[in-house]
């Protein structure tokens, strides 16, 4: 299957003075498997190692970080010459070994000709006090779940997602159907690459279930594998609770839900546990729609996503029946999978910033407020097809954005200053 970040990875490869670079990202979500492809398809040779699986190389890094003997100690494991710019270097769950991430450092400082790629699935909160990040000295890329417009190409869509991305609206609309019914699939399914693999293969849709409950299983089993023991409880409970927390009217997250009378700073440790490793993702609220929102988030008010939408759907079971039952999937548990998958896209786009709005006393919110190439963006999800939004009249007509966007099952219309754009096209406004 074709994945958008390959591009990112060869605009690395030809790029002036590069950085070792890590690929981010949440476990499974193919980090290994888009290494070893892009190694493949763009160098003559590829070293790859896994630290957890090659208890051979755990010491390679203990003495010190010269690089030419690092070099020579891997051609010698493999029996081949390491040729710079031909071969490809990838550490895998560098996390793992003692001074790996470290060692990327010297990598840019004495051998910058080497091309290394590392990745590690819990590598934002597995780096050992005794380790230093090179700060300054890597690169990033981050991967996700497949998008939407990832899913189409692996569907054999490619010409469909083609006059999306080139917003050709009349022509799309012929097609609108077909597409929300892709769309729906795509919330059951999710964008696990695995998951993706078996709805390409045989689209059964219980087999799509039971890797989605692997997949669940394993994250649940690295929680006991790498969180502190007192830590384990409290992460469960916040894992867990997602479904509840996003089917609520106010997607706020809301610690009573955990437990009655649970408090922020008792809870903070496992939130950040999951958002480090990619498990979640993180939406804060902006107090005023200024440039730059950043200045403007309240740390204290946040919703929380899932990484996957199909993972989503998995928890809350929802079964294959509601594919079959026009939008009832978009409007099951009060329009939860239409603001996660919203999310996910928006997420993948490269925002500088993404982050909903409340007044103050809550009684207007706005879905997304985003900040993109200079702009800020509010945009309103509607899972039905009432457009009417009173809070999202009421913030336009306050805040004047150059641009406001209402995305919902509907086809593409223009209102003048207002765009509705079809769900399935959101991740491609401009």
């Amino acid at each position: 299957m074709q994945r958008d970040a390959l591009q990112k990875l060869i605009q690395w490869k030809n790029s002036q003075g590069r950085k070792p670079l890590i690929l981010k990202g949440a476990r499974q979500t193919g980090k290994t498997w888009l290494m070893k492809e892009f190694g493949r398809l763009y160098y003559k040779d590829v070293i790859y190692i896994n630290f957890e699986n090659e208890p051979r190389f755990r010491n390679l890094f203990q003495n010190d970080f010269n690089v030419s003997r690092i070099i020579s100690t891997l051609q010698l494991y493999y029996g081949k010459i390491i040729v710079p710019e031909e071969t490809l270097i990838i550490f895998d769950e560098i996390q793992a070994v003692d001074g790996g991430v470290t060692s990327l450092k010297y990598f840019y400082e004495d051998a910058p000709q080497y091309s290394v790629v590392a990745a590690g699935s819990l590598l934002g909160i597995s780096i050992r006090e005794n380790q230093s990040f090179p700060v300054g000295k890597v690169s990033f890329v981050d991967l996700y779940p497949l998008s939407f417009g990832e899913f189409l190409k692996a569907s054999n869509k490619e010409m469909l997602l083609q006059s999306i991305i080139r917003q050709e609206w009349d022509l799309v609309k012929v097609f609108h159907e077909e597409l929300m019914t892709l769309l729906r699939t795509y919330l059951f399914v999710g964008g696990m690459p695995e998951v993706v693999q078996i709805w390409i293969d045989n689209h059964d849709y219980r087999l799509i279930r039971e890797k989605q409950t692997e997949i669940l299983q394993s994250y649940s089993s690295d929680f006991s594998k790498h969180v502190p023991l007192q830590q384990i409880p409290r992460l469960n409970m916040v894992w867990d609770s997602l479904p509840a927390q996003l089917s609520k009217e106010n997607k706020k997250f809301v610690y009573n839900i955990l437990r009655e009378g649970a408090r922020a700073k008792d809870f903070e440790p496992a939130i950040m546990w999951l958002y480090n490793c990619g498990l979640v993702l993180k939406l804060h609220r902006v107090k005023v729609p200024q440039m730059p929102l950043k200045s403007y988030h309240d740390m204290q008010v946040f919703k929380l996503f899932m990484v996957d939408v199909g993972l989503l759907t998995a928890s809350m079971g929802l079964d294959e029946k509601s594919l079959l039952e026009e939008n009832k999937i978009l409007t099951e548990f009060k329009g939860a999978l239409a603001e996660q998958y919203v999310m996910q896209e928006l997420t993948t786009i490269g925002c500088d910033y993404i982050g909903y709005w409340t007044n103050e006393r809550s009684t207007s919110e706005v879905d997304f407020v985003i900040q993109k190439e200079g702009e800020i963006i509010p945009i309103e999800v509607k899972s039905g097809e009432n457009l009417h939004a009173k809070s999202f009249t009421l913030f336009c007509e306050k805040y004047k954005p150059s641009k406001a966007i209402k995305t919902s099952p509907l086809p593409f219309q223009d209102n003048g200053k207002m765009l509705n754009v079809p769900l399935y096209g959101i991740a491609y406004i401009s």
